[in-house]
């Protein structure tokens, strides 16, 4: 069965204000706890909460709303926090379904999350999304969608599996718990009048709903132009000087920290050295993978990392809670704890170690002692959603051998950086030798072959280059995870490998595989969309992790290898991508050639 339907204010006022009075006893008293204030920044001790409907009716001294069934919690001293809330992320990214991922998330303090499902959006439009959308209406975790702004990222330099116009933005923020538009990345769209951008935005602002952003420009021209065509917020900001520069022009700051993006140490400083105030600042994940979530926490671990850094464990907490609350304009129902707000509060020893012991959702407890204590609905997917990944034929070595333009012995080649814990890529050159009228990979200058296959219509186009940075030193690794188009994504140190590897992830409908020799050592299955797990979380955490061990084994010793593999054909983030349609200069927003 779906969770209980949630009772909004005007429904139960009246019995929240005769449970305040004493007229009418709480269903629920939370009792002798440390009372975390988001509004005044304090911690009152000796609190009391009064539960009634799923709503807060009153905190103080509660003695007066216990009655004969009063469900009675003693606190013993331990901090009464609201539910954390994730301003920005992506769940694919997770690897899970949504239901798999509130598991993860709501032991770890997380209550509630502003979703952008714009990468099952790449593959299967507006049914996917809404499919995400309605299978988060029916959890304890408070899933708010944001429809996603560009689908595909780019128009001119990739092909994707659908694609959203104003119409689609349109219905979805018809949508019951839609907060507003997806991170608009076509960020130049948006400065130039591009007329589906502008479209897009004057849709959401004609509904009263928040337009979220994505600007990785330093340009102050170019942020006012941004900010004065709609958009709100940003959470690619990397840089101190850039963060303060985002909030004195009045835009929605949200610092990150996910597995591989870790921009908290270098952005907190805005608050920790400049001391500017926080109602404006919001604590997200973005990206995390399954066994972050399981080893570090959520947003809970954002959280602590803001405290590490010297910020004051209230103000951190605030900006995990009101601040994205206020930000998405639902502050009337969550991100505090006040009289009227929906019941979901965290119980917790210490507020540095920001681990919660007990967790209540709508006034009900849904985790106790670190363990999930209610029973989850069953959400399945449609058949034709388990099955996205669509070659045209088997593929060969012979589809990853690079043919070089020129005669001769030796050729220059543009060649896409990887760079560790970054988003970024560098555009670099290096000379490569040519065999037989092929141009050649160099392990020893960590050179090695890369390939985009498009996987959505069965087109069989594929497109070669080379990348450096991931120290492979045999075999491959492939991915149908491959921001934000999704098409199949191959890296290998040679071109047998590389083609084992393209045909066994179809064959499994699609995921994350690592081979050697013409042998799987590592994977994950992810049939929903190419995208997620349709498995347990704890089996998908082990599968991650063996993932891990199989990129060691090649070779890689970077940090979270295949997030940023899977950016590596994202062509909105500069510099140099690999797409289906070749290599795209993402400074020019153009394809160029593998040769100089």
């Amino acid at each position: 069965m779906d969770w209980k339907k949630r009772k909004e204010l005007i429904e139960v006022k009246d019995l929240l204000a005769q449970t305040a009075i004493g007229k009418r006893p709480a269903d629920m008293v939370i009792q002798n706890g440390r009372l975390v204030n988001v509004y005044t920044k304090e911690i009152l001790d000796g609190m009391d909460i009064a539960i009634t409907e799923g709503r807060i009716a009153f905190i103080g001294n509660a003695d007066h709303t216990i009655g004969t069934d009063t469900k009675v919690i003693e606190a013993a001293d331990k901090f009464l926090v609201p539910g954390l809330l994730d301003g920005h992320m992506h769940v694919e990214s997770t690897m899970l379904s949504v239901t798999e991922f509130s598991k993860a998330a709501l032991v770890k303090g997380t209550t509630g999350i502003f979703m952008d499902p714009h990468e099952i959006a790449n593959v299967f439009g507006m049914e996917g999304v809404k499919l995400m959308h309605d299978e988060g209406g029916k959890l304890p975790l408070k899933v708010f969608t944001t429809i996603p702004s560009c689908v595909p990222a780019t128009l001119d330099l990739e092909d994707a599996g659908a694609s959203l116009g104003v119409e689609n933005i349109k219905e979805g923020l018809t949508w019951e718990r839609t907060a507003g538009l997806g991170e608009v990345m076509n960020f130049p769209g948006v400065v130039y009048g591009d007329s589906l951008m502008s479209g897009e935005i004057s849709a959401t602002l004609a509904a009263g709903k928040t337009v979220t952003g994505h600007f990785p420009s330093t340009e102050e021209r170019m942020l006012q132009a941004y900010m004065a065509a709609g958009v709100t917020s940003d959470h690619e900001t990397v840089a101190k000087e850039d963060g303060l520069a985002k909030l004195r022009a009045g835009m929605h700051l949200m610092i990150r920290e996910g597995s591989a993006w870790q921009d908290v140490k270098e952005v907190i400083k805005v608050v920790t050295e400049d001391g500017v105030n926080t109602e404006n600042i919001s604590l997200v994940t973005d990206d995390v993978y399954p066994q972050t979530l399981v080893e570090k926490g959520h947003l809970n671990h954002v959280v602590r990392r803001a405290i590490e850094e010297g910020v004051d464990p209230v103000e951190a907490i605030s900006m995990a809670t009101i601040s994205p609350a206020r930000y998405f304009h639902m502050e009337k129902d969550i991100g505090s704890l006040a009289p009227g707000k929906c019941a979901d509060i965290l119980i917790m020893e210490d507020l540095k170690d920001m681990v919660p012991s007990t967790v209540i959702c709508d006034g009900e407890v849904v985790v106790e002692n670190g363990a999930i204590t209610i029973d989850f609905p069953q959400f399945d997917y449609p058949a034709h959603i388990k099955d996205s990944v669509r070659l045209k034929r088997k593929l060969t070595p012979e589809d990853f051998r690079l043919k070089s333009k020129y005669q001769k012995e030796n050729t220059k080649v543009n060649v896409i950086k990887a760079i560790e814990n970054s988003a970024r890529t560098v555009k670099m050159e290096a000379e490569l030798s040519v065999v037989e009228g092929i141009i050649k990979p160099d392990i020893e200058q960590d050179i090695i072959r890369l390939a985009c296959i498009e996987r959505h219509k069965g087109s069989g186009e594929i497109s070669n280059a080379f990348v450096h940075g991931f120290q492979l030193k045999k075999g491959a690794v492939a991915s149908t995870v491959a921001h934000d188009s999704h098409n199949l994504i191959v890296m290998g140190t040679n071109e047998e490998d590389m083609a084992f590897a393209a045909n066994s992830i179809a064959e499994i409908r699609g995921g994350m595989i690592v081979v050697e020799d013409g042998k799987i050592i590592g994977k994950i299955p992810m049939p929903i969309a190419g995208l997620m797990s349709d498995k347990p979380l704890e089996q998908v955490v082990e599968e991650a992790r063996g993932l891990e061990e199989a990129w060691k084994q090649l070779g890689c010793s970077l940090h979270a290898p295949f997030m940023t593999f899977s950016l590596i054909a994202l062509p909105v983030i500069p510099e140099i991508r690999i797409t289906n349609r070749g290599l795209a200069n993402v400074n020019e927003f153009s394809l160029i050639d593998i040769e100089i």
